[in-house]
């Protein structure tokens, strides 16, 4: 219901931006203010008795968990809600505040969105890196299960469960640390630069850095406050991988159609008319998420897109729910597909007879004759016709001969066994030696390499929250003496 008193704006922009942003932003601007505060009163920019006030104030309002009052007008946004409640947490009138001094809402927000999209991306890289794990785990087991892969939707080569998930690891892994990446491009402060040209103040930004656990300084105080590029690679990084995602989603539907593999009952919801159907919509729901993550990306490339190279709310405020939203949905993302992938078996694998019938063993079949000599055109040739006479389990040596006539006169005995025997033998895929082939003994170590790029993301993870505690412990310690 529409309170009266509030202006047409107010309505229908400060009040809906305000209860989007609040729960995001009041906690995460106290604790810059607590660090701003302490280095001011390291500074002696203000004298320690004001400093201690601020910072009991400040102690309060971090401890209040409870909700924020609605928008009723009295103040503009969050930041003015922080400073009415700091000044009546303090009992002084707003005009005696200093939280803000060699201070802007434009460095504040960059710095506050900074550490609140930090914290979201670290939780969506554990789960990057988790599902990773599930997939590896599955290759390993899967190693051996062969299957028919496909090309243009269409049976290619035989191929194994395992080496398709390996596959899919890998894209993970390169996805894990791109997120590391990030999270370090972001993990930079643009606190101090004020509106974007700095201060006379004697203000210490290192000091406001090291205390909310930021690994630097942005360099130049423009592009601090003016800059948005990281904001766009949060939004098309999780485009991308949400994107590669939905595309493995797609090919686990046609394996659960195929009953290739088990339908996990945790993921599947019932038909309301037929009782024997139980469909795997979390499938769908991941293509469906994958293009909304899409869809945000483009609102923050468009909005940057939109605005001057300065200050400007197309590049701050109205991209921050966009990214939240893109941010939580690409960490249930990888929850969903994770737990999916983690129930998976084999149940009714493509059979030996399913798979040559396919004609996905031919382009193996042509490898043979080029082992022994045979020119890869005329083997493809040879080939070529013993298909189009009929399916490989009726090709015989003297069917191999009479296709290779006016072809290649180098067929000999060897070489027509070995062409046969690709043919009939899809297995014979689980012995090849190629390193990033899907032979059994291959995946099994493509897993280990993968396993070995996981740990190393997994370990400047947790580097970063080390860094973090650390800094929040620091900030706790020093804020409490302060305020004494």
């Amino acid at each position: 219901m529409d309170t009266p008193a509030l202006t047409t704006y107010q309505r229908h922009h400060l009040r809906p931006t305000y209860e989007h942003h609040v729960g995001h932003l009041f906690p995460a601007m106290v604790r810059a203010s607590q660090a701003h505060v302490v280095m001011l009163t390291e500074q002696g920019l203000i004298p320690a008795d004001r400093g201690a006030r601020l910072l009991r104030g400040l102690a309060e309002l971090r401890a209040d968990t409870g909700g924020a009052p609605a928008f009723d007008g009295t103040f503009e946004d969050t930041y003015y809600l922080m400073e009415k409640r700091l000044a009546e947490a303090c009992g002084i009138p707003t005009s005696e505040l200093d939280v803000q001094m060699a201070r802007s809402r434009n460095d504040l927000d960059a710095g506050v969105f900074r550490m609140l999209l930090r914290d979201q991306l670290l939780g969506v890289l554990d789960r990057v890196l988790a599902t990773g794990a599930t997939a590896l785990d599955a290759a390993d087991r899967y190693a051996d299960v062969v299957i028919t892969g496909y090309t243009h939707r269409r049976p290619a080569q035989p191929t194994t469960i395992g080496h398709a998930l390996a596959g899919y690891a890998e894209a993970l892994a390169g996805e894990a640390v791109a997120y590391a990446d990030l999270i370090d491009q972001l993990n930079t402060s643009p606190l101090g630069s004020c509106a974007f040209a700095g201060t006379d103040l004697d203000i210490s930004p290192a000091r406001v850095a090291e205390l909310l656990g930021f690994g630097g300084l942005v360099t130049n105080s423009y592009e601090a406050v003016a800059g948005a590029d990281h904001l766009v690679r949060v939004g098309t990084l999780n485009a991308q991988a949400l994107a590669t995602g939905a595309r493995l989603a797609r090919t686990l539907m046609d394996w659960l159609s195929w009953r290739w593999v088990t339908t996990p009952g945790d993921f599947t919801q019932g038909s309301s008319i037929m009782p024997q159907k139980r469909n795997p919509v979390v499938l769908e729901h991941l293509v469906s998420m994958a293009g909304a993550t899409a869809a945000d990306a483009a609102s923050v490339l468009n909005n940057v897109g939109a605005a001057w190279w300065e200050d400007s709310n197309n590049a701050t405020t109205d991209v921050q729910v966009r990214l939240w939203e893109s941010n939580d949905r690409a960490y249930r993302f990888f929850a969903l597909l994770g737990g999916f992938l983690a129930e998976i078996e084999p149940l009714e694998p493509p059979s030996r007879e399913e798979i040559v019938a396919s004609g996905a063993t031919t382009t193996a079949a042509a490898d043979a004759l080029t082992r022994h000599g045979v020119p890869f055109r005329a083997a493809h040739s040879v080939v070529g016709r013993l298909v189009r006479g009929g399916a490989p389990d009726t090709w015989t040596p003297e069917g191999v001969r009479a296709a290779a006539e006016g072809v290649t006169d180098r067929l000999g005995d060897d070489a027509i066994g070995d062409l046969i025997a690709a043919a009939v033998r899809p297995a014979l895929v689980l012995d090849r030696a190629q390193a990033d082939g899907p032979g059994a003994g291959a995946v099994r170590a493509q897993v280990t390499v993968l396993r070995g790029t996981l740990d190393g993301v997994a370990g400047r993870l947790a580097g970063v929250r080390a860094r973090l505690a650390e800094a929040d412990e620091a900030l706790d310690a020093v804020a409490a003496k302060a305020a004494r």
